[in-house]
């Protein structure tokens, strides 16, 4: 895995240094209070309930085999690792024709937006996925998300449909744009 010991490409000189390995058991808590502050305030995420700690704990479980997940760590005042990121390879859908297509997903915590973590995890996975032996990649995002299109967009995803009104949440419609990278 990597370590970005200069901090992630794109940040600022003062950007704690930020490391990228793949995720264990221990990491569960601290991705679940990320993935339930995006559930909780935003459409980043289509779930609409907050995640238990056990089930937190066996999505990881079943990122920890063949459609890996990765957590973004840097060191607190204190040395201790804090999860400040992650990001994930699942599999697009369940027919055995489409096992060479993986969907990403990639999670930062909110106070560290716009520092290049997203790019450091992206980059990341995107080596994973090619050592994984995948063909194709696609990054279903909120269309409103500006943000993950232009880094999904900066690491040559192509847009290449958008689904209407596929989810609700906030009392709105929320359209799709799905984008795809060969590799």
């Amino acid at each position: 895995m990597s370590d970005a010991s200069k901090g992630p490409a794109g940040a600022d000189a003062g950007t704690p240094a930020v490391s990228i390995r793949r995720v264990t058991r221990r990491d569960a808590a601290g991705i679940l209070a990320i993935h339930n502050e995006v559930v909780t305030r935003s459409t980043a995420i289509f779930d609409i309930l907050a995640r238990s700690l056990d089930e937190q704990v066996q999505w990881v479980a079943d990122h920890s085999g063949g459609h890996p997940a990765i957590v973004a760590t840097e060191l607190d005042d204190s040395g201790i690792e804090d999860i400040v990121g992650f990001a994930s390879l699942s599999p697009f859908r369940a027919r055995p024709a489409y096992a060479t297509t993986v969907e990403d997903s990639v999670y930062v915590r909110e106070d560290r937006h716009g520092r290049g973590y997203g790019r450091a995890l992206l980059g990341e996975l995107l080596v994973l996925a090619v050592d994984g032996g995948f063909h194709s990649v696609i990054a279903r995002i909120a269309d409103h998300n500006e943000a993950s299109i232009a880094l999904h967009a900066a690491y040559g995803f192509e847009m290449v449909g958008v689904e209407r009104e596929v989810g609700r949440k906030f009392g709105r419609w929320l359209d799709v744009v799905q984008m795809q990278r060969l590799l």
